[in-house]
């Protein structure tokens, strides 16, 4: 049998990155999924790529409560109830010094990676509550660790890792499993705005400066993050709740 054979998944930022690598992977494995994403387009395209009666789509911002409540319900209406939700819609910001941030630019990010968040859970909750289930909200290695000029999303997954731990608490009573997975740099769309952003017209310069410091010499793919994803989704980690997750190719050990 498949390891994630007739399970109902959500997933948010569903359309590129570690979102779309998950639910490829999750269809695979035997899941029914429903992406979401702000961009329509996107999830139209990937729809056409992956061609399955399996993946289903529904545009939402997850800022906005109302949004999300409506992929909840969406996913009431296909599933009747959830068995995984991949938490894993998030913005990177700019790279700025705290005392030059744009304020609208941090409240965006607390928006997007620290209301969106709770949102889900709030209204994917409910939908677990009956048959247990597994939450994965995908936080960062900046969700343990600071680094300069990136205050915003350094706190913004920093708040992830509290929601992971408080939600595991009132989750246990119902079987409903919640986990962080905590990435260093991903060689995505991401990571390719924070060089930039680092180092203006220097990118590719910058990338070779992070691999140097993360001790396997290399970013994580979108697929190796995807499988932890997976791992945390099926039965084989049943007895795996309020953790985080690492999987920084030994940044945090050095």
């Amino acid at each position: 049998m498949k390891r994630l054979q007739d399970k109902k998944v959500v997933i948010t930022g569903g359309s590129g990155g570690i979102g779309a690598a998950t639910a490829k992977m999750m269809i695979r494995e035997g899941a029914q999924v429903l992406i979401t994403d702000l961009d329509e387009k996107a999830l139209k395209e990937m729809a056409d790529e992956i061609d399955s009666p399996d993946l289903h789509w529904i545009a939402a911002d997850v800022s906005d409560e109302e949004q999300v409540k409506k992929y909840a319900d969406k996913a009431k209406e296909l599933f009747g109830h959830v068995d995984v939700f991949l938490n894993n819609a998030g913005i990177e910001g700019e790279v700025k010094p705290l005392d030059e941030y744009p304020m609208d630019v941090f409240r965006k990010i607390v928006d997007v990676n620290i209301y969106g968040v709770y949102y889900g859970l709030r209204y994917i909750f409910p939908l677990m509550k009956e048959h247990g289930g597994s939450i994965i909200i995908t936080s960062s290695l900046a969700g343990v660790r600071g680094h300069a000029n990136m205050l915003p999303y350094v706190t913004s997954k920093h708040a992830n890792s509290g929601m992971m731990r408080s939600a595991a608490l009132e989750g246990a009573p119902y079987k409903i499993r919640v986990n962080s997975i905590n990435p260093s740099p991903v060689d995505n769309r991401m990571m390719r705005s924070l060089e930039e952003g680092f180092s203006p017209g220097e990118s590719e310069a910058t990338k070779e400066k992070f691999e140097q410091i993360i001790p396997l010499g290399r970013y994580a793919t979108n697929d190796e993050v995807a499988s932890l994803a997976v791992f945390l989704a099926s039965d084989e980690s049943q007895f795996i709740t309020g953790s985080t997750h690492m999987i920084d190719g030994g940044m945090t050990a050095s």
